[in-house]
């Protein structure tokens, strides 16, 4: 079965998770940020935008 691309987002970390609550790094690390100003584009799923609710105070979102 061959998996479809679908609608993507750009997130950037703006923010930095240092001092943070230890499951607000884990959300940013779980959506491959590594360190400020890095851009990632994920997939659009319910899962991916719970991550990004919980910690959108530190990242900046741009829907394709």
């Amino acid at each position: 079965m061959a998996r479809t691309k679908g609608k993507e987002i750009k997130v950037t970390l703006v923010g930095s998770p240092f001092g943070r609550l230890p499951n607000h790094r884990d959300c940013v690390r779980g959506l491959g940020l590594r360190r400020l100003h890095h851009t990632v584009s994920v997939q659009d799923t319910p899962q991916v935008r719970g991550l990004i609710e919980k910690v959108s105070y530190l990242l900046r979102v741009e829907e394709n």
